[in-house]
């Protein structure tokens, strides 16, 4: 009597489809190297260029685009005939972070900044228009801010949220802010028209980080630097924030701000950039 065991036939295929390299689900496939084409890009790419590169049927990429789109991982632009990573490919950048890497990681780097500088710093990241906190750094004796860990703010009003606006394609700024109902307020400061978010967004790119005056909370200002990845894709900001009263140097600020952010950039496995 052999010692073998007979496998059944069902089993048996089973088996062999384990053993094959292609894809079991090719939709899910599709979609999944949908999301890394376009997360990999600078800016948004247009349907026909992501059949050509990703060799799957053009009526294939439409029908799963649009249903990319309907879940908000997508956004179609229109004028420009391309596509982009929606809001809620930034809920999942963000859910990764907050899973430990990010936060333990920026951790030190933001104690020792706030330790330098004796103002409270911060580390937050994009989810849809606001920024989420994930490490919030308090300088001694310095009151507590609202940019508590799990705090979400928007992020057109905060020196975080500016910084990592002002690093992504302005085809993407356009999809998030497309009108002025897209525009939250908090003090009645702050751009509240698309308009006036390109020209912040044009000042943070001449000055290479980001400013905050009250528009958050009236009497404290912030200065914030994009963490970016191999692209250039903010995954991240540092930001330091003080009261307008505390005798401050404001470029000591934005040079240790940078250099943070550039810090973990490299401990991250980007680089300086």
């Amino acid at each position: 009597m052999s010692s073998e065991r007979e496998v059944p036939e069902s089993s048996a295929a089973v088996l062999a489809g384990a053993r094959d390299d292609r894809p079991q689900v090719p939709a899910a496939d599709q979609t999944l190297r949908i999301l890394r084409f376009l997360a990999r890009r600078a800016g948004p790419v247009a349907a026909s260029a992501l059949a050509r590169e990703l060799g799957i049927p053009r009526s294939s990429v439409y029908h799963l685009l649009a249903t990319l789109e309907a879940h908000g991982f997508v956004v179609h632009l229109p004028q420009e005939r391309r596509w982009g990573l929606g809001t809620s490919a930034f809920e999942l950048a963000g859910g990764y972070a907050r899973q430990e890497p990010l936060a333990r990681l920026g951790r030190p780097l933001l104690a020792g900044l706030a330790d330098r500088l004796g103002e409270s710093a911060h580390l937050a990241v994009m989810t849809g228009r606001d920024v989420l906190y994930i490490v919030e750094e308090r300088a001694l004796r310095r009151p507590a801010l609202i940019t508590d860990v799990g705090v979400r703010l928007p992020a057109h009003l905060t020196a975080t949220g500016r910084a990592m606006l002002a690093a992504l394609p302005r085809e993407q700024v356009r999809a998030l802010y497309p009108d002025a109902r897209a525009f939250a307020e908090r003090t009645g400061r702050g751009p509240s028209r698309p308009a006036e978010l390109r020209e912040v967004l044009r000042d943070v790119r001449r000055e290479g980080f980001a400013r905050e005056d009250g528009e958050i909370t009236a009497g404290f200002r912030s200065i914030g630097v994009a963490v970016r990845d191999h692209v250039g894709w903010p995954v991240a900001a540092v930001a330091v924030t003080w009261s307008e009263e505390a005798p401050v140097d404001a470029d000591r600020i934005a040079d240790q701000v940078s250099e943070t952010a550039r810090q973990l950039q490299r401990r991250l496995g980007y680089g300086a950039r």
